[in-house]
């Protein structure tokens, strides 16, 4: 039997309007790579709506530029700031509406969630999933903006939900499971 031929360019976002993470990641069944993880800067732009505008242009740049065909976005957690809240809520409409109308797939997930997927715990700090993933990919030791890796994080937990595991790849339900059945895989 052949191999399926699964390939997937995943673009992350961590939405915001004072900074908004990015990060595209190549993806080949099991396997993947960073192709690029940055951030788009805004806090010196005052007004609300030509933030938007402008979050619309730079992802519509993203899609021509990296041409991926899924987003993973990062879902709004509730805080106690309902301004706050809406001009974020705002932001990632204006990001899935772009990635909509370029026909790509798109995926939202609890922050809970993404840093479950990345460090085991779904109570990690930004840190401590900026520190695994670096520990996954070839990343600058200290990358400037937590954002950026939360980008990439959301990328990562959509790769590691649904990715093509070949040759009757077994799942597990914990880390102690799979490093139970994958002691060579280990780096002690």
């Amino acid at each position: 039997m052949e191999e399926p031929i699964v390939r997937h360019k995943i673009l992350g976002i961590d939405p915001g309007t004072n900074v908004m993470g990015y990060a595209v990641l190549n993806t080949h069944l099991s396997q993947s790579e960073v192709e690029v993880i940055s951030v788009i800067q805004m806090k010196k732009m005052l007004d609300h709506y030509a933030k938007l505008k402008f979050i619309y242009e730079k992802v519509n740049a993203l899609i021509e530029q990296y041409q991926p065909d899924i987003l993973s976005i990062e879902a709004p957690f509730y805080g106690k700031n309902v301004q706050s809240m809406l001009k974020l809520g705002r932001a990632q409409g204006v990001v899935i509406a772009a990635c909509l109308h370029a026909g790509m797939e798109v995926y939202e997930y609890e922050p809970r969630k993404i840093k479950q997927s990345i460090t085991g715990n779904g109570n990690a700090a930004k840190e401590q999933v900026a520190a695994m993933l670096c520990h996954m990919y070839p990343l600058k030791d200290s990358i400037e903006y937590l954002d950026a890796t939360d980008a990439l994080a959301a990328a990562v937990c959509h790769h590691l939900q649904h990715r093509v595991v070949v040759g009757g790849g077994k799942k597990f339900n914990d880390w102690k499971s799979f490093i139970a059945n994958n002691e060579g895989r280990v780096v002690k």
